[in-house]
């Protein structure tokens, strides 16, 4: 893997400033930090969503019959 010196960064960002201009850079910034928080948006909203699932799935697992011993013996001796 290739070192690159702390001087050689400097000089490659100087490079951009004159190609690509402040403004364009930091409306570049701007769109690139708005992509990155609605993808970290989705992700927590999937995340959640995918929670939430879970705990239907379990709370229809815990779901019981609450009927009496006593009532189901009745109905199985009629």
């Amino acid at each position: 893997m290739p070192n690159i010196s702390p001087g050689s960064l400097l000089l490659i960002l100087v490079i951009v400033l004159v190609i690509f201009g402040t403004k364009r850079l930091r409306s570049l910034g701007t769109d690139l930090g708005g992509a990155v928080k609605g993808f970290r948006s989705a992700m927590n909203d999937a995340d959640r969503e995918e929670t939430s699932e879970q705990i239907e799935e379990a709370s229809e697992d815990a779901n019981f019959d609450s009927t009496p011993i006593e009532e189901d013996q009745e109905k199985k001796d009629a």
